[in-house]
C-alpha cells in the first residue's frame, strides 16, 4: 500500500469516527430533559395558581441546572408539596412518571403588587373605623403579615384589638366586627330545618358580630347557640 493511499484510508476512518461520535452525542442530547421546556410547566402551573390574585401578579422562576442529565420526559407534572403556595418565595415540583420517573424541584418567586388598607390617623383600641381614618396603599402584598384587607369594605364598621400608630397594614385577623347583638339584648330566633322555619323570642347571653356564634336563653329558659344576624336576628338551624 502506498503511502498516498494510507493516507487516505485513514483520513476516511477518521471522518467516520468523528461522524459516529457526533451522532451518538446528538442521539444522547435528544434524550435528555430540556431544562427551559421544565421551566416553562413551572411557569404554566403558576399561572394557574395564581389567577385570581387581587393584584399585578410577576413570576420569577429560578435556574435548573443542566448537568442534572435528566431523561427526557413526554409529560413533566408540575405540582405543590404540602404546605407550598402560590405566595412569596415557593417551591415547585416537578416530575415524570415515564419512560424514566424522576422528580425535580425548582424555586421561585411570586409577587403581587396590589392595593391594601392602612390606617390614616392613629386608631384607639375597641374604636369604630370609618372611612376618613383609613388610606389606601399599593405595595407587594406577598411581604405584608396574611390576611391583610385590601378594600376599605372590610375595615368599615369594625374595631381594633389593639390601639394602633398611623400607617399600620390592617390585618382582618386583628379587627373586631361591629356588634350585631348586646348581651342582654332581646332577639328574634330564627330556627330552620328541612321545609320548616319558626320564629321566636330570646334574649342574648353575650355580644357578637355579624356571623358569629353566640348564646341565646329561650323564653322557656333553654340555652341555645346560633348565628348573630343584623337587625337583631339569630339563625339556628337543624
Amino acid at each position: 500500500m502506498n503511502t498516498r493511499l494510507a493516507c487516505t484510508l485513514n483520513a476516511a476512518l477518521l471522518c467516520l469516527s468523528a461522524t459516529a461520535v457526533g451522532t451518538a452525542a446528538a442521539q444522547n442530547t435528544a434524550q435528555r430533559q430540556d431544562p427551559a421546556t421544565l421551566r416553562r410547566s413551572v411557569e404554566q402551573f403558576l399561572q394557574v395558581q395564581t389567577a385570581g390574585l387581587p393584584g399585578q401578579v410577576t413570576l420569577s422562576i429560578g435556574a435548573i441546572d443542566p448537568r442534572m442529565q435528566l431523561a427526557a420526559c413526554a409529560e413533566p407534572q408540575a405540582f405543590f408539596m404540602a404546605g407550598a403556595r402560590a405566595w412569596g418565595k415557593t417551591t415547585v415540583g416537578v416530575r415524570c412518571v415515564a419512560p424514566s420517573p424522576w422528580t425535580i424541584y425548582v424555586q421561585a418567586t411570586v409577587t403581587v403588587i396590589g392595593d391594601y388598607v392602612a390606617s390614616a390617623v392613629p386608631l384607639a383600641q375597641g374604636q369604630s373605623i370609618d372611612g376618613n381614618q383609613l388610606v389606601t396603599l399599593k405595595g407587594d402584598l406577598t411581604m405584608l403579615p396574611a390576611g391583610i384587607a385590601t378594600e376599605a369594605a372590610q375595615v368599615i364598621g369594625r374595631s381594633a384589638n389593639i390601639s394602633l400608630p398611623a400607617g399600620t397594614p390592617l390585618r382582618l385577623d386583628t379587627l373586631r366586627s361591629k356588634p350585631v347583638v348586646q348581651s342582654g339584648q332581646l332577639v328574634r330566633v330564627i330556627t330552620s330545618g328541612n321545609g320548616f322555619s319558626v320564629s321566636s323570642e330570646g334574649r342574648a347571653m353575650s355580644t357578637a358580630g355579624d356571623g358569629q356564634v353566640v348564646q341565646v336563653r329561650t323564653a322557656g329558659g333553654q340555652q341555645i347557640s346560633g348565628i348573630a344576624k343584623a337587625g337583631g336576628m339569630v339563625e339556628v338551624a337543624f
